[in-house]
């Protein structure tokens, strides 16, 4: 799996405008690939964001990516998105190697 972190900060009064945007960005972009997402906000700092989104491969998201990019709506999307930032958006790109998951004690299959 090919992975890419976010880390922004979005004011507290704009996260439901925030959600909306990411929702509506996940939609279009579902068009174009398979994927899932998770947004976690710091227990610290309520302005504090990352975005986790997992792919198939990294040649898969890049086509896509290529594609996605065409799409004019996708642009508005994101800048409409950056209107709410409280600084800049840092990015991290990873390869998944293990996923495990544990239920009552025991490692899940």
């Amino acid at each position: 799996m090919y992975v890419k972190i976010y880390h922004y900060h979005i004011p507290k009064e704009k996260v439901e405008q925030f959600l909306d945007i990411q929702e509506r960005a996940g939609e279009l972009y579902g068009q174009y690939i398979d994927y899932q997402t998770i947004y976690i906000n710091s227990k610290n700092d309520e302005t504090k964001w990352m975005e986790i989104s997992r792919y198939q491969d990294e040649n898969e998201y890049r086509r896509s990516m290529e594609r996605l990019n065409e799409e004019s709506e996708v642009h508005l999307l994101f800048d409409e998105f950056k209107s709410l930032l409280i600084g800049d958006i840092k990015e991290d790109d990873f390869f998944e190697k293990k996923q495990m998951t544990f239920q009552n004690g025991k490692k899940a299959e």
